[in-house]
């Protein structure tokens, strides 16, 4: 009997157990979330390292990163799986023109009242938000279009950082006068490299004509009748009927422009911020001789900087965790999550949080970059950002007014029509 008893008693226990366990891991239910992003190397590094500090930090989140191809098969993949309703609970996709395509209001979270909104550029806000909603989260350092220079030549000649077109053209009579190097490095055998001249001085031509980029789009405004717009065209042919060029800019590749403004062999070349990754793995000997400025318009006091704003991180709309994914989108745009991102991959541009410092080793050219971010500094996205509309046939056009093979006017006119093209393509109202 009391054996039977015991029995009964250890039973009962065990039941008690059982079920008061039961209660504390619902209690403490782990929550997990996916996280697609691209497959660069450097992105999936930063994403697992980002994964990593949150679920540190929040035990009861694990976050699992998922990669996905980039280029149009990525995008394919991202609209394919928001068709389907198949998205991460997060996901990492482009900013501007491609984010709204996605048919944000439909596919993403609101992230306009999260408390961190007020950290967080406007710069970048402007091209994650449709219809006065903010729908991303920044993700990873962004970078600006301008000109790399050499800072030794600028020393022995004692000139300055330019803030006006007049300017950089008088520093660049200087360097031809005095200096064997080249005052303006073109590399046409990368077409694309071709650009810079005209896509770096959005900037300016947002200062003039604040209302181009939605003209633009609706096909109210045209490069060709648009004074300012044409500027990039025109500077681009005034550095070669100068002669400022390098000789061989012809046959110059995207390495050899680097090579040259590292060393000394020209003294400006017209480039995305990226390429400081390329200096740091290449000519890291010879990185600290290199310098950073935005491309100058007309008026000194205005002078800053075309933007190519990072990727963004969003929400999916139909997650079944929407507070745990928002509660990650925050901690990815947080100084921690800078820093986290910063220790995995580095950082050759300033985050799009203001609470996010670069460590005091980074790169010269990225100390020039960081300052048009600062207070007081002034910045804008690029038009690919503000509109979906960028016709494919640019980098030749611009090799040929890069060559003196087509003037300015010419290939603006030449540019519009690419442009219709591709507007007719997107169906985009306003367009015939």
């Amino acid at each position: 009997m009391t054996h039977a008893i015991s029995r009964r008693l250890l039973v009962a226990a065990a039941a008690g157990s059982a079920l008061a366990l039961s209660f504390a891991s619902s209690a403490f239910a782990e929550v997990k979330l996916t996280f697609l992003v691209d497959n660069a190397p450097a992105t999936v590094k930063a994403s697992e390292a980002l994964a990593a500090a949150f679920h540190a930090k929040n035990p009861d989140i694990t976050v699992e990163v998922e990669s996905r191809p980039g280029g149009g098969e990525g995008d394919n993949i991202v609209k394919t799986r928001l068709a389907t309703g198949e998205m991460t609970d997060v996901f990492m996709y482009n900013t501007g023109s491609l984010f709204h395509a996605l048919n944000p209001q439909q596919n993403m979270l609101d992230l306009t009242d999260e408390s961190y909104q007020s950290d967080i550029m406007d710069t970048f806000k402007s091209v994650v938000s449709e219809n006065g909603k903010i729908y991303g989260a920044p993700f990873r350092t962004t970078m600006g279009g301008g000109v790399l220079y050499n800072k030794k030549i600028y020393a022995e000649l004692g000139l300055k950082v330019p803030k006006t077109w007049a300017e950089f053209m008088q520093n660049n009579a200087v360097i031809k006068e005095k200096t064997k190097a080249a005052p303006v490095i073109q590399t046409f055998k990368d077409t694309w490299t071709s650009q810079l001249f005209f896509l770096g001085d959005f900037y300016n031509v947002l200062q003039a004509a604040p209302t181009f980029p939605d003209d633009f789009t609706a096909n109210k405004a045209k490069f060709a009748t648009t004074p300012a717009a044409m500027k990039g065209f025109e500077h681009q042919a005034e550095v070669f009927k100068a002669g400022f060029l390098n000789e061989d800019f012809g046959s110059a590749s995207y390495d050899d422009g680097l090579r040259m403004v590292s060393t000394g062999e020209g003294a400006h070349y017209p480039m995305l911020t990226f390429a400081i990754g390329n200096l740091f793995e290449n000519y890291k000997d010879n990185l600290d001789d290199v310098g950073f400025f935005a491309l100058p318009g007309d008026d000194a006091a205005n002078n800053g900087l075309t933007v190519w704003v990072g990727e963004g991180v969003y929400g999916y709309a139909q997650t079944e965790h929407p507070d745990e994914a928002k509660k990650f989108m925050a901690f990815v745009a947080s100084k921690d999550g800078c820093d986290v991102q910063t220790e995995a991959i580095g950082a050759l541009g300033p985050y799009m949080t203001k609470s996010c410092t670069l460590p005091e080793d980074v790169p010269s050219p990225t100390k020039d970059l960081v300052s048009y971010f600062a207070e007081g500094g002034k910045n804008a996205p690029a038009l690919e950002f503000l509109s979906p509309v960028k016709g494919p046939a640019l980098e030749q056009i611009t090799v040929e007014i890069g060559s003196g093979i087509r003037s300015p006017i010419d290939g603006a006119k030449l540019y519009d029509e690419d442009v219709r093209k591709q507007a007719l393509q997107l169906d985009l109202p306003g367009w015939e």
